[in-house]
């Protein structure tokens, strides 16, 4: 990080569920009567965790729904990241509901469920619950990994499309569980999950 640079840090309340950004540890939940609802009457599992932004600044165009992250952004939600140099909210019209996010340069994604992802650009369009990494794009969890000029990720239906570009192919390393020939987790060259 650059001395001197502001850090922005915003918290956007109204994101869903991508599945790629982490939120802060988890409060302890109130005590919950039989009925499963809170005393406001609400159901358990009805809130809904920020998604949390951080970035060297922030700029807000009210009129476009726009707000711009710059500069080591790092967005946060369900315990998984997204890491950017550039991250595009484009939100409602009331202002309370990300529609879409798109993020440019030395994109990187660590899921909840340990999956890395990188990418020159990624675009999340929440209606259909789908990301989309594009330009060399890399997905991987432990040793098993595949790679193409676009992944496509449908989060509610567990879905993965990898489409390959003009001059290469898709392509896709996978270990069985018990493969002995499988490098050791750590190795040079092997990715790690970490965030």
């Amino acid at each position: 990080m650059k001395l001197g640079a502001a850090i922005v840090l915003v918290t956007v309340w109204a994101w869903p569920a991508l599945g790629w950004a982490q939120a802060p540890p988890p409060r302890p939940a109130p005590a919950r009567p039989a009925d499963g609802k809170a005393a406001d009457g609400k159901k358990q599992g009805d809130s809904k965790q920020p998604v949390t932004v951080d970035s060297d600044r922030m700029e807000r165009f009210g009129k476009e729904s726009l707000i711009i992250f710059t500069g080591n952004v790092v967005a946060r939600h369900d315990n998984s990241v997204q890491y950017a140099d550039r991250m595009e909210v484009y939100l409602d019209e009331k202002g309370d509901k990300i529609l879409r996010s798109v993020s440019t340069g030395n994109i990187r994604i660590v899921t909840k469920d340990c999956k890395t992802g990188t990418a020159k650009r990624a675009e999340y369009f929440d209606l259909e619950q789908r990301l989309v990494l594009i330009g060399d794009a890399r997905v991987w969890q432990d040793d098993n990994v595949v790679s193409g000029e676009t992944i496509t990720i449908h989060l509610a239906q567990d879905r993965n499309v990898v489409n390959a570009g003009k001059q290469d192919r898709v392509k896709a390393v996978f270990y069985s569980k018990n493969d002995t020939n499988k490098p050791p987790p750590g190795a040079p060259g092997q990715p790690a999950c970490a965030n």
